[in-house]
């Protein structure tokens, strides 16, 4: 089997790093949002126009999703320029740029040279990668220009589980081994007993990226000893967080890692079938991963005798509808079987008794795709990386979201303070007011005012702090959020994915969210909070599944750090961020209103008049607080309440 893996790792050294320039364009999902794919169609116009025998191809998502479309290009024997973002009216002028040899600087985010390269090859991927070094040719005032690594964005960063996202074309095996894809399984195959593989993930560190953060080689220790000569492994992919897309991406940029990472386990607990649980409202990690098992099957990666050591392995991949509590494991067994998607009673637990009764080994996304980098690199490489005193290991990817400069996909050692993510990595706040809090882990994750962002990330500070890791959600939020509607409208999604198995769950989430409309309209008492606090405990306490033992998350944090905020909407019946419209009232300052009559024209209440004097009132008893008349005043006289 090695000289499959070495003529793979020809073809895709060709491809990587063609003796002619090479366009990549990010045409995962956030890419083609933002219009990738027709700019992917004027770079092939050029150079069709010119007759230009140039390379194009696509790649999965760089993570900079405020800059997107990205562009990478190369010319050989220079360093790679990523330029963004790019529309399709700018292809024509930085290709130009190109062809002079010069590089477009309006455009252009920063240069790849050998720093970043050894950052990703050397440091993460493999064994031997073979990666070509860049070198920077005859050309002279490149050091003037911005290296990716080094703009703030990337700085912090350290690509571990994102170490092949928007530089390989995801639907290439070939380029997946020439950056060293493949190793990792055939060191495991040939030289590691199953033990052996185990104990490696277990001295590692890694704990599961998918929501509690079990330790994995503890979940695989588990699952190979228990009884029975069947066992199933699972790839957790039904990501249903609001505003996270971590395995979306990893599964859309690099999903051979996955597979990878999949078989390695499968060989370590004793699994023959694996299976990838994928909503389907993924339509191309669906494609991806499929034609990544069709590729691995077609070149003895996967399948019968692989690497000839007699192990057999087999993936099957699985749609799942889109709801949210079949990302509980159990829940999502169930679904893999046909059966509703509701959570079972544990114990037992799934590696004991799991899919048809038979253990079962789950892990997500991110945590998969870590594992070949642990094993080629070592367990002290990957615990090296975590810059946490706490028992966290290794790096996590957060999809950040919300008010902020520079929204996107990161990856970043455990440890790093949440002031390093919102502040330098995320740019700090979009608008002109501060930033108020961040939230954690999705829906059920907690909200963390902003005088707590010194706090590092890591699995026991975050719980510590009343949210948790889970996924990888971070929303940000600025001082014009109002943490009660918050915590209202997190509660309000939960509400409606319970399963309503359980009672507590059921009963309880909709008591605290009636308590939550009945504060952000104007009607609650401070005796409703006691109320609320005592109904978040239940829920949390008496639930079945994850679901419902988090849910509660986003109301106990907000409960504890901005009290203030419930007892300005109780006792003064008043709104400090003007959020909710039943608690806040809109007035015209005269003084500032230069009677241009734009927010009289706009008003569908009828609610504006124009005074003699020369300037516009609001009428409150007509008023419907829609807030269309501050959206529109161009002078800013508008306030609230």
């Amino acid at each position: 089997m090695n000289h499959i893996l070495e003529e793979l790792r020809e073809t895709g050294r060709a491809t990587l790093y063609p003796g002619k320039t090479k366009i990549s364009i990010g045409l995962a999902t956030c890419g083609r949002a933002a219009g990738a794919d027709r700019v992917y169609e004027a770079v092939c116009r050029f150079l069709a126009e010119r007759s230009l025998d140039w390379t194009v191809t696509q790649v999965g998502c760089l993570g900079f999703c405020t800059k997107e479309p990205l562009v990478m290009v190369h010319v050989p024997g220079n360093p790679r320029f990523v330029y963004g973002p790019v529309n399709p009216d700018d292809v024509s002028q930085f290709l130009e740029f190109t062809l002079a040899g010069r590089v477009e600087g309006e455009l252009l985010l920063g240069r790849i040279d050998e720093d970043y390269n050894l950052m990703l090859d050397e440091k993460v991927s493999l064994l031997d990668s073979g990666v070509q070094k860049d070198s920077r040719g005859d050309r002279e005032g490149w050091e003037e220009l911005p290296l990716l690594s080094e703009i703030p964005f990337y700085r912090r960063q350290v690509r571990v589980a994102l170490r092949n996202c928007g530089l390989i074309d995801p639907f290439s095996l070939a380029e997946y081994v020439a950056r060293g894809g493949y190793q990792a399984l055939a060191l495991v195959l040939k030289e590691m007993t199953p033990e052996d593989v185990v104990d490696l993930v277990f001295d590692s560190g890694l704990r599961g990226r998918g929501g509690a953060g079990f330790l994995t080689g503890r979940k695989w220790a588990a699952a190979r000893s228990a009884p029975g000569p069947v066992k199933y492994l699972v790839c957790n992919a039904d990501e249903g967080d609001p505003g996270a897309y971590m395995d979306r991406s990893i599964l859309e940029g690099d999903p051979f890692s996955v597979l990878e990472g999949m078989t390695i386990g499968a060989y370590a607990i004793g699994a023959k079938e694996g299976y990838i649980y994928v909503r389907d409202e993924y339509p191309l990690a669906v494609a991806t991963f499929q034609e990544a098992v069709r590729q691995a099957e077609g070149n003895g990666l996967l399948g019968e005798n692989i690497f000839d050591t007699g192990f057999t392995f087999r993936v099957h991949l699985v749609r799942g509808a889109g709801a949210f509590v079949c990302g509980e494991e159990t829940a999502l067994l169930a679904s893999i079987e046909g059966s509703r998607g509701e959570p079972r009673p544990r114990p037992p637990y799934p590696v004991e008794k799991g899919l048809w009764g038979r253990p079962t080994c789950i892990n997500n996304v991110e945590t998969w795709a870590s594992v070949p980098p642990i094993v080629c690199r070592g367990p002290a490489w990957y615990r090296a990386l975590c810059w946490s005193p706490r028992a966290s290991a290794g790096t996590k990817v957060f999809s950040v979201v919300g008010q902020v400069k520079h929204t996107g996909l990161v990856e970043v050692p455990l440890g790093v303070t949440l002031s390093e993510i919102v502040h330098e990595i995320a740019g700090g706040p979009r608008g002109g007011v501060g930033i108020k809090a961040v939230q954690t882990g999705g829906p059920s994750g907690g909200c963390i005012p902003a005088s707590m962002f010194h706090l590092p990330v890591d699995f026991e500070t975050l719980t510590e702090a009343g949210s948790i890791m889970g996924s990888g959600g971070f929303v940000v939020m600025d001082e014009a959020t109002c943490m009660v509607d918050i915590a209202r409208y997190f509660l309000e999604f939960t509400l409606g994915e319970s399963c309503g198995k359980c009672s507590t769950c059921r009963e309880g989430l909709l008591q605290m969210h009636h308590l939550l409309e009945k504060i952000t309209q104007g009607e609650g008492t401070v005796a409703d909070l006691s109320t609320l606090r005592e109904l978040a405990w239940l829920v949390r306490e008496g639930s079945l599944c994850g679901l419902g033992k988090t849910a509660p998350n986003p109301v106990l944090s907000t409960l504890n750090h901005f009290r203030d905020e419930y007892l300005a909407h109780v006792r003064e019946k008043r709104c400090p961020a003007g959020v909710c419209r039943a608690l806040i009232s809109f007035y015209i300052v005269q003084e500032e209103c230069t009677g241009c009559q734009t927010c009289l024209e706009e008003c569908l209440a009828g609610a504006i008049s124009f005074h003699s004097d020369g300037y516009c009132l609001i009428d409150e008893e007509k008023c419907v607080k829609c807030g269309t008349c501050a959206d529109v005043c161009p002078a800013g006289a508008v306030r609230c309440r």
